[in-house]
């Protein structure tokens, strides 16, 4: 059972708004990269991939690592991920409305379109749908399907 690793000329090609290697240099992108593998198993066939073809779970790992850079540049520029529901200019208050979600995971997921397009993929490709645990000592993470 290998590991999937970076391919940085398919995820920009998959991903044009990070095709530019001055903004974005490889080094940059490996290590969102690096990154989302901590939320998607980059372990081929391992346990958090479910009945996740190799194909889909690098798609799934690109995406989750587009929708980290993407949030990078938001936090980066001043930007709150939301939908704002109200404004003050003086004193400078800001009301923001959570999109509808179910949980946490999905409302994160939510707030780029790259989340969007994975929470998509995931929900296709998982059976019996996903979950995020801790009730497992030591097993804490993003399961697939309904069993263990």
């Amino acid at each position: 059972m290998g590991c999937i690793n970076y391919n940085d000329p398919a995820f920009r090609a998959l991903f044009s708004p990070y095709a530019n290697t001055v903004l974005y240099p490889a080094t940059m992108v490996q290590a969102f990269w690096d990154t989302a593998t901590a939320y998607v198993s980059n372990r081929k066939g391992g346990c958090y991939t479910g009945g996740m073809t190799v194909a889909q779970q690098t798609l799934a790992l690109n995406q989750m690592t587009a929708h980290l850079l993407f949030l990078n540049g938001q936090i980066a520029t001043g930007n709150t991920p939301g939908v704002m529901t109200g404004a003050t200019i003086d004193k400078i208050s800001v009301t923001l409305e959570p999109p509808p979600a179910p949980n946490a995971w999905q409302y994160w997921l939510q707030s780029s379109p790259y989340g969007q397009q994975l929470l998509a993929l995931l929900q296709v490709v998982s059976a019996g749908g996903f979950y995020v645990t801790t009730s497992v000592p030591g097993q804490a993470g993003f399961r697939f399907g309904n069993g263990w």
